[in-house]
């Protein structure tokens, strides 16, 4: 048996992807690369006084994310984080949550040019192997040659339930109705947009997690593991 060294997981919104990879990656003791904090390292630099690039601005956001060097590595701080993440050999993996960069950063990561700068810089990562990578085109476009996709699904309401319990969880004042508007308007938009849009590879193994806990999801891709050529 040998294990994949590349794995890529991808899913809509609130499908539990996340969690699953990075139970994943912890087993293996891989790299777990949520490639969404690309796009948070372009938002923070382009927001930076320094730089001093309007968001707004999509070809110098762009030109930004083209001449930048994004790396991801194992985590080499105790704080929490599953991940360092540096833009010119600089740690920002704190600095990239803060509310502005949450404010801008679906903006930034909207942009077709932004998206290919981001999907090489990627790739580059992946390809080192020893890694689980999750997103929405991993298996579809990042990291085409993955030695094994998952595309983790659940109904939309199963999602918009989780979503819910965790915002609730935390304090804040939302309804269920509105985390669900909220969570099939992502799925429009990640389904039909023109780069990259959500759809699992060809041959990616489909997991509808509705009715499965993420324990079971787990021991479902670890059975995948063994049996893997």
């Amino acid at each position: 048996m040998t294990l994949p060294k590349m794995i890529a997981i991808d899913g809509p919104a609130a499908s539990g992807k996340s969690t699953l990879a990075e139970h994943l990656a912890a087993h293996l003791n891989y790299l777990f690369f949520d490639t969404g904090i690309m796009y948070r390292a372009v938002t923070f630099a382009a927001l930076e006084e320094s730089r001093n690039i309007d968001i707004d601005d999509e070809h110098a956001v762009t030109h930004l994310a083209e001449k930048i060097h994004i790396d991801v590595q194992p985590p080499t701080v105790n704080d929490g984080r599953t991940a360092d993440v540096l833009v010119e050999g600089r740690d920002i993996t704190n600095l990239i949550r803060t509310p502005e960069v949450e404010r801008n950063v679906s903006q930034v990561s909207a942009y077709s040019g932004v998206r290919k700068a981001m999907t090489a810089q990627q790739r580059r990562i992946g390809l080192r192997g020893n890694v689980v990578m999750v997103g929405r085109d991993i298996g579809t476009v990042v990291l085409p040659e993955a030695d094994l996709k998952i595309y983790l699904d659940a109904a939309p309401e199963v999602r918009a339930q989780r979503r819910y319990d965790e915002k609730r969880s935390q304090g804040e004042k939302v309804t269920f109705e509105e985390i669900l508007a909220g969570i099939m308007q992502r799925d429009r938009i990640d389904s039909s947009r023109a780069v990259a849009p959500l759809k699992p590879a060809d041959d990616a193994r489909i997991i509808d997690s509705s009715e499965k806990s993420i324990q079971q999801v787990f021991a479902e891709v670890v059975k995948m593991l063994n049996c893997t050529p």
